[in-house]
């Protein structure tokens, strides 16, 4: 079917593999020419506003600088995706590089992450984009109700970690979230979905990206790099200086920054052991990210309120902080 749809659309032909993925159907193109092309197809109702996110974000972002982010390929027809009666989709470049969590991440290298991550933040801070505010598993609002899926977690000190990491966003951090800024987020430029490309950073799979506050892709990358208990926030400091050099940090967005990063860990954790259990044949997959965040969870919950401020505002430089 991919093949058909490809031709269908793009009136292209090539080798075709299909790769991991969750929820869309994501395949390798590969051309005659030797080019390489991402098709993603989803017969999900659902699917059909995810989709006309991803391709408005990435339209949005062609000519920013700072980053790569993959390019679209607009159909034969001249849109940025088709959608058929039962089936949606989009073809868009398949971006050369080695994922981040492949590389042994330097502080250097978590610096560059980090400025590359500002930067995509500030290309995405104008855009306005369909879809922006449908519902998204991943997104802070949903993070109260995932307690619920409690039941599925296998180690009671974990456990334990969750519920305190859970109870403190939703007492203390959900209602200040309302006076930081809000923007179009990429929400998930986890260790798989950037790249070390070239002598630059990339970020790819825009699918969980949505309206949410600014300093959330800050978040979720930091609270994957948080892996070394001999530091205070276990080796994220660097990926943190790097954003913020670039787009600062409020008052409140450094108070915050540590706690949001436990609940996203903890968001993590709770959504996975559950989709584990839904869909087995792919619990490896899902699971992958698992083990980093019980780690990082464990590092952070070491810190009180006040050293995890300190820690934060001592990271790295921190020009024109408000």
């Amino acid at each position: 079917m991919s093949g058909e749809l490809l031709l269908r659309h793009y009136g292209l032909t090539g080798t075709i593999r299909v790769l991991s993925s969750e929820v869309e159907c994501t395949a390798e193109v590969t051309l005659l020419s030797g080019d390489r092309l991402i098709l993603k197809t989803s017969a999900r109702p659902e699917g059909r506003d995810s989709f006309r996110f991803q391709v408005a974000a990435l339209a949005g972002l062609e000519g920013a600088s700072g980053f790569a982010a993959p390019h679209l390929v607009r159909t034969g027809a001249g849109t940025l995706m088709f959608e058929e009666e039962e089936i949606c989709g989009y073809l868009q470049t398949r971006l050369s590089g080695v994922p981040l969590h492949q590389v042994n991440a330097t502080p250097e290298v978590r610096y560059r992450v980090g400025q590359a991550l500002g930067r995509l933040s500030l290309a995405l801070e104008p855009l306005t984009l369909p879809a922006m505010h449908r519902p998204v598993l991943w997104h802070v609002g949903c993070w109260p109700r995932l307690m619920e899926l409690e039941e599925h977690l296998q180690s009671e000190p974990v456990a334990a970690s969750v519920r305190l990491a859970m109870s403190n966003y939703v007492e203390l951090i959900k209602p200040q979230l309302r006076e930081v800024a809000w923007q179009v987020t990429h929400n998930d430029p986890s260790p798989f979905n950037t790249l070390l490309a070239g002598q630059g950073i990339a970020f790819i799979d825009f699918g969980d990206g949505c309206w949410g506050p600014r300093i959330q892709d800050l978040v979720v990358a930091a609270s994957h790099l948080v892996t070394d208990p001999s530091l205070a926030l276990g080796g994220s400091e660097n990926l943190i200086a790097g954003y913020a050099s670039v787009t600062p940090l409020s008052t409140l967005e450094a108070k915050l920054l540590v706690g949001l990063m436990k609940a996203r860990q903890s968001a993590l954790i709770l959504i996975n052991y559950w989709r584990a259990e839904l869909f087995p044949a792919e619990a490896a997959y899902i699971k992958k990210n698992v083990a980093r965040a019980e780690r990082g969870l464990s590092i952070l919950s070491a810190l009180s309120a006040g050293e995890a401020d300190m820690a934060v505002r001592s990271a790295g430089p921190y020009p024109g902080c408000i």
